[in-house]
């Protein structure tokens, strides 16, 4: 697969998702942020990936100003954290995360996590703003196939996203094509493990004969399994690093190597234990 920085999956209304972004989780210095942001900017980064709960949408806001890149070349996410989900109360908050922002529009938004007994509606809500073009693509995260099926259910338009933990010791392979299966692409959080992939002694091996770090083997082996991946780090040197993973491939049998670490093993919640 040639890709680059700049290349992208087209979902199934057609738009163009860049296939890597920032994740923006935790940066909750607004000097820091804002500092991380421009530098993913500078180096060619075209997505950037928020949520209301991460407190930092109006520092993504300024650094998309500041950059002096046309708003339209960039591709923005944000989520409805938990507490605001249900059908008028997702409506209220996107208006929210559109004044943080100060934008006119979103390119993806999500419901952040599947909350029994509302999820359904909040994302009826998100559909609602598809139809009327306020954003550009509906979709949910954390979401298991049940999860979707329900939507599904209540849905015209079936997400087109679906954000979930997906890294080598959590490779997700059954939900992947269920996604694949429903035209639902797959983003990638936490796709480093929360770092404890770093030390893992496949990826080293893999790393060193490459002259790579573990983080960008670990960030090619997202991309060449055709998912789009946001990996996260307020350190200009680590962004810029993070994005150095176009001038190699790993061949089939270190891309199985490393399929072969999966322990089922997650870094977050499951989403079924999710709770308010």
């Amino acid at each position: 697969m040639e890709l680059n920085l700049q290349s992208t999956k087209t979902l199934a209304n057609g738009v163009e998702m860049p296939r890597l972004g920032l994740g923006v989780y935790k940066m909750t210095d607004p000097d820091e942020a804002l500092q991380a942001i421009g530098t993913a900017l500078e180096t060619g980064y075209r997505a950037i990936d928020t949520a209301a709960v991460y407190g930092n949408e109006a520092q993504v806001g300024e650094a998309v100003r500041t950059s002096g890149i046309p708003r339209e070349e960039l591709f923005i996410t944000s989520k409805v954290w938990n507490t605001d989900q249900g059908y008028d109360e997702t409506l209220r908050a996107f208006e929210k995360s559109l004044r943080e922002l100060n934008m006119d529009y979103l390119d993806l938004y999500l419901t952040h996590w599947p909350i029994a007994g509302t999820f359904a509606d909040t994302y009826r809500a998100i559909e609602r703003l598809y139809e009327e073009k306020l954003i550009r693509v509906p979709g949910v995260s954390n979401h298991h196939r049940h999860h979707l099926e329900e939507v599904f259910a209540v849905a015209n338009v079936k997400p087109m996203v679906n954000q979930i933990e997906l890294h080598p010791y959590l490779s997700q392979e059954e939900l992947r094509s269920f996604c694949l299966e429903h035209e639902i692409a797959v983003t990638s959080w936490s796709p480093l493990a929360r770092g404890r992939l770093l030390d893992e002694p496949v990826i080293g091996r893999i790393a060193e004969a490459r002259g790579k770090t573990p983080a960008e083997v670990i960030i090619r082996w997202h991309l060449q399994h055709d998912l789009i991946v946001i990996p996260k780090s307020v350190r200009p040197e680590r962004v810029r690093s993070n994005a150095d993973v176009f001038d190699f491939n790993l061949t089939d049998s270190e891309m199985e190597e490393i399929d072969g670490i999966n322990r089922f093993e997650r870094t977050g919640t499951d989403p079924d234990q999710i709770k308010l």
